[in-house]
């Protein structure tokens, strides 16, 4: 497939050319959408949804209990609707835990103190309850266990990836963008499941979905499962993909492209669009790719992508004042996008933010 195809059919995929209706159809599309800064995992699928989108908007979905937080798969937190979180994890989950073992035994976090810890919170959250991540790591002070040196972290994460707890309704924030989600329990939180009958050939389904076109090599990257699992999922799926290079699959029903979508958009950092692809050079000169990340520090920056190649990156800052500051540019390629293309991607997620 032609390099321009196959950027073409990614937006189309991604909902970034083919907007969805609201911020759940997104997200439903997307599955599960990388969120490390909330901001951005908000961000990216508003995106993804027509017309104009306020931060207020999504936050909603997430009070409804339409939208959770977890660590979906490779130890890294998404945005995923809440009826899809527990299948998700019947195939990422134990893996994802035993990938944190050795960094738990060193905390001092064996099965013994992981089901005191459960025991505590699952005792303060039950009948309703939500808690701040601060609140939660007062409940650990309160029965010896000292949160601090990412302690308190690892024991959301291991309850997170077990499915006991999850991230829920938004924090209210004065003065500035929300930047915070209760923890809540799973079992009350999450008020309808899906089962599919093969969880991990649904998972390449999906992925392929909000991805396409894609194959087994990028769907391993992206689940964090082995060659060989992604492989049998391809396999399991065929019946239900289209097969557009040797490969590499589409849906057979696909989003229909909107004369309105912008040809330049601003995406938040840890995008999907660049970062879910085994492959980054495709969507990304090789040349810029140290300048997007992951740099050294784990970072990977917002990107303005122009007719679905990376053109540059940009910052803003969500913290309260400096929110309302202009959102800054930096163009990779200058001649990849007009300065009037930039401003208007840059001003459509400003409205978002401060919205």
């Amino acid at each position: 497939m032609h390099l321009d195809r196959l950027r073409a059919e990614r937006l189309r995929s991604h909902r970034l050319s083919a907007p969805a209706t609201d911020v759940v159809a997104a997200a439903r599309h997307m599955l599960a959408t990388q969120a490390q800064e909330f901001w951005g995992g908000r961000w990216a699928l508003a995106a993804r949804t027509r017309g104009a989108v306020a931060l207020r908007d999504v936050d909603a979905a997430f009070d409804q209990g339409d939208l959770v937080r977890s660590w979906t798969m490779r130890g890294t937190i998404h945005v995923i609707p809440a009826r899809d979180l527990r299948w998700v994890l019947s195939v990422t989950g134990d893996r994802q835990l035993r990938a944190a073992a050795a960094r738990h035994r060193g905390l001092g976090l064996d099965a013994e103190t992981l089901a005191r810890c459960e025991a505590a919170i699952v005792g303060a959250l039950g009948g309703g309850g939500r808690l701040t991540r601060a609140e939660l790591f007062e409940v650990l002070s309160g029965i010896g266990i000292d949160p601090k040196n990412q302690r308190g972290v690892h024991v959301i994460y291991a309850l997170a990836v077990t499915g006991v707890i999850c991230q829920g309704p938004v924090v209210p924030r004065e003065g500035g963008p929300t930047r915070e989600q209760y923890l809540v329990l799973a079992d009350e939180w999450l008020t309808a499941s899906d089962a599919p009958g093969d969880p991990l050939a649904e998972l390449f389904v999906r992925y392929i979905d909000g991805h396409g076109p894609a194959g087994a090599a990028d769907f391993a990257w992206w689940a964090g499962l082995p060659l060989g699992m992604a492989r049998q999922a391809a396999e399991a799926s065929r019946d239900r993909l289209v097969e557009v290079d040797e490969g590499r699959f589409v849906a057979p029903v696909r989003p229909r492209r909107s004369a309105a979508a912008p040809d330049v958009i601003a995406l938040p950092p840890f995008e999907e669009y660049f970062l879910s692809y085994a492959d980054r050079s495709t969507v990304c000169a090789p040349e810029f790719l140290s300048d997007v990340g992951p740099g050294s520090n784990g970072i990977v920056r917002p990107i303005i992508v122009a007719r679905g190649e990376v053109a540059g990156v940009w910052m803003h800052s969500t913290a309260v004042g400096r929110h309302r500051d202009d959102p800054v540019p930096a163009l990779l390629a200058p001649d990849a996008a007009t300065d009037a293309e930039v401003a208007a991607a840059l001003a459509r997620y400003a409205a978002f933010i401060n919205g």
